[in-house]
């Protein structure tokens, strides 16, 4: 019966086999595969590129078996180291200048840094943390702060390396270093500044208080009640809690005064501004009306065209023909009529103007509609 072998390639014998040579196989086994997978390291060189270490059936030795990897060479950036999908325990060191990334041929993988060793596990599926806890821990010397240490083994170096100064080793930060100078904070209180003392707290105190200054400081104190007594409006039909409604004035107007605040009329407010008839009637006094109209001369372009004729003029011989003829312009024979030119006075005349006295009656009606919107309100009492 041939040998098989394990995922670690630790040849299992075949039942009958190797009669007189399964010493030599068993001793190979232990001590070559076997020390390899607890104890064994062996150095995996990059040449930039990616490595793949392989498995093979046989117990002799194979890069793939040891538990400790020493990656070294040429990185060339960073590169992939393909281990075979076996459950293995790996410790990583990477001596190559870039980050490896350490992975089966079907996960992720995990990086491990350039100049860092890291403690992987194969699960078949991915490489994985070995170790994601550890209930306590010693180094031999201090984290540094680049690791996310402080770089000290004592509080007040690690307080400088982390630029925090005196600060953490004060039971309270004081408000001169942007505290509270507090070392507790009452639940539900008001903090007040104290200037460079501890800040103070005012207290809730009872239901509805409010905070209140003094002009000096602050209080919780119950709100400021209206006087007993004062008047105030409400727009709505029963007094609030702690009021009585003042029932002395009902269905009137308000009136806005700057001097003593009174009350008066006698005419309810809907009776005043209702719908009202309104009749109108009289007679305008006796008026008797006269006068002259002015003076006015009339301009001779503004008298109607006219003429005046003379009577029928019957010629006759001799010097009295002529005398005439000369007189109106010209000759005349027998039976001839003539004008005289025309003339105006030009005086200037008046038409005087005279009326009886006498009255005019008028009447009418009509409705008014005075009905104004308004909202009710009352007054009340503080009590």
């Amino acid at each position: 019966m041939a040998s098989t072998y394990s995922d670690l390639k630790i040849e299992l014998i075949g039942t009958g086999d190797q009669s007189g040579t399964w010493g030599s196989t068993t001793n190979v086994n232990l001590g070559t595969a076997l020390e390899e997978a607890i104890t064994g390291s062996v150095d995996v060189t990059f040449a930039s590129g990616q490595v793949t270490l392989t498995a093979t059936d046989t117990n002799a030795s194979q890069s793939f078996r040891n538990l400790r990897l020493n990656l070294t060479g040429t990185s060339g950036g960073t590169q992939n180291l393909i281990v075979p999908s076996i459950e293995k325990i790996y410790i990583i060191n990477n001596g190559c200048a870039d980050a490896i990334t350490v992975k089966n041929s079907t996960g992720t993988g995990i990086a491990v840094p350039a100049g860092k060793t890291m403690y992987v596990y194969n699960d078949r599926t991915n490489v994985v943390d070995a170790i994601t806890h550890l209930s306590s821990l010693t180094l031999a010397s201090a984290l540094p702060v680049a690791s996310g240490g402080t770089g000290a083994s004592d509080a007040g170096t690690a307080r400088t390396n982390l630029g925090l100064g005196s600060v953490a080793t004060e039971n309270t930060v004081p408000v001169s270093k942007g505290g509270t100078g507090a070392t507790s904070l009452t639940a539900n209180n008001v903090i007040l500044g104290n200037g460079t003392s501890a800040v103070l707290g005012v207290a809730p105190g009872s239901s509805g208080n409010v905070l209140t200054s003094n002009g000096t400081t602050w209080t919780s104190a119950a709100a400021a009640a209206f006087d007993s007594g004062t008047l105030m409006l409400f727009q709505q039909t029963a007094a609030p809690t702690g009021w009585t409604k003042d029932t002395t004035h009902n269905n009137k107007a308000f009136r806005v005064v700057s001097g003593t605040a009174s009350s008066g009329g006698s005419v309810a407010f809907t009776t005043a501004f209702a719908s009202q008839g309104v009749s109108v009637s009289g007679t305008t006094g006796p008026t008797a009306a006269g006068g002259t109209v002015g003076n006015h001369t009339l301009a001779t372009n503004r008298i109607p065209a006219h003429a005046h004729g003379p009577s029928t003029i019957v010629s006759a011989p001799g010097s009295g023909r002529n005398a005439f003829n000369t007189a109106i312009g010209g000759p005349f024979g027998p039976g001839v009529r003539s004008n005289t030119a025309n003339a105006g006075g030009g005086a200037a005349h008046n038409h005087p103007f005279a009326g009886t006295s006498h009255t005019h009656s008028f009447t009418g009606t009509d409705t008014i509609n005075i009905a104004v919107q308004y909202v009710d309100i009352i007054i009340a009492s503080k009590d």
